[in-house]
């Protein structure tokens, strides 16, 4: 087992117990969350893993190694850490800031400088950034760079201690959106401590639900949903959530049209225009040739630039919102509707565009599970008592 934690406790001077017996052990490539109220012992657990905190009793074991046997200082540089206010060292540039553990490992030159280009591009920032320093960016992109730093090293566990509690609802997607992707790409090992359900339910592959220092339910997050251990879980994770009233759709790929007109950044505006047309469309979107999705073209943007520009490619917006074919509806429809979209692509792992989503779907999906349930109830009352369908006097129709 990769990491493993048995009868861990942890008992402030003055008799206070923050964690008691905590039990749990962690495969190599998992995504754990730790959620609870505030005072639940989570970030005291999560603490204790990297030795900022010591434990009163009990043992945590990584790699099979007891890590009180560990030199502290050793022991955080093979372990990720980011934290909420991102702790990136203001007089340092980006490029010292990312390289900052594999320096103190006393890696080459030539070694951090690739290393340090290799993580930017990760974060999809410019190249360029690496000679700026963390005041010249906005704060989301300074988180991006805390995420990466504690990748940088290539530890195979990372810690996250609610990185992004303070960061706007937008920011805040984005950015967990490239955490679940970077873990999943390479394979790490991250414990992340939250107090977001919504959260704890995107990212993780198993969430940890804690209260006064006791686990109340390790689980997956379907099994939590829909098997929730006692009624302090219940109410944690509250009562609406999607998944418990429409456990036959769980990802998008299940309710996604398949097929959706696409063209290709070569066409002309021309082509583009007649495809608009026969399909009976008012936006195309804009793939290579192996199917991987690269834009969208809309009906304003090529009257707009009918006259000076030659190809589709030459205009495309290629900042698009796009979910994948694996997502959870119950993790994309708040965030697809909120957005006011007609409709969004669907990508596979490879990011090669499969489908497409449109808004009247999904409206669909929260109206039947929010209602499905009594409408039917209603229909089947209407027939028990020998009501037919049509609206009373002086009533209106939908």
């Amino acid at each position: 087992m990769f990491l493993t934690m048995e009868h861990l406790n942890k008992t402030y001077p003055g008799g206070k117990v923050a964690v008691e017996d905590f039990n749990l052990e962690i495969e190599k490539g998992e995504f754990v969350c730790f959620i609870g109220t505030s005072g639940s012992g989570k970030t005291t657990t999560m603490r204790m893993i990297n030795r900022m905190l010591s434990q009163t009793s009990g043992t945590i074991k990584l790699n099979g190694k007891d890590i009180s046997q560990i030199d502290p200082v050793k022991l955080r540089r093979q372990i990720g850490y980011v934290i909420q206010n991102i702790g990136l060292m203001p007089h340092m540039t980006i490029r010292d800031n990312i390289t900052l553990v594999p320096r103190l490992l006393k890696w080459p030159q030539d070694k951090m400088n690739e290393r340090a280009k290799k993580m930017i591009k990760l974060v999809e920032l410019p190249e360029d950034y690496l000679d700026r320093y963390p005041s010249e960016l906005s704060g989301g992109q300074q988180q991006r760079i805390g995420v990466v730093r504690a990748l940088a090293a290539d530890q195979d566990l990372v810690l996250m201690d609610e990185p992004f509690g303070a960061l706007d609802p937008i920011t805040r997607e984005s950015l967990q959106d490239l955490v679940k992707d970077l873990q999943e790409r390479l394979g790490k090992t991250f414990v992340f401590v939250t107090h977001d359900m919504d959260e704890a339910l995107k990212l993780a592959t198993r969430i940890v639900i804690m209260d006064g220092g006791d686990i109340m339910q390790v689980d997956t997050p379907d099994g939590i949903l829909r098997h929730p251990a006692n009624e302090f879980v219940e109410n944690l994770i509250g009562k609406d959530r999607l998944i418990q009233a429409r456990p036959s759709i769980t990802t998008v790929g299940q309710v996604m049209l398949k097929d959706p007109i696409a063209t290709t950044p070569g066409k002309s505006l021309t082509v583009a225009l007649r495809q608009m047309h026969d399909k009976r469309v008012d936006s195309l979107l804009v793939t290579d040739e192996a199917g991987i999705l690269k834009g969208v073209i809309g009906i304003e943007d090529v009257d707009y630039n009918f006259n000076s520009a030659t190809s589709v490619g030459d205009i495309m917006k290629t900042d698009l919102f796009y979910v994948q074919s694996n997502s959870l509806i119950r993790d994309t429809v708040e965030r697809i509707l909120k957005r006011g979209l007609k409709n969004i692509p669907v990508v596979d792992e490879q990011h090669r565009l499969v489908g497409i989503v449109t808004r009247a779907t999904l409206v669909d999906i929260v109206y039947d599970a929010l209602w499905g349930d009594e409408d039917e109830d209603e229909a089947e009352n209407n027939i028990h008592h020998g009501e037919d369908d049509a609206p009373a006097e002086g009533g209106e129709q939908a």
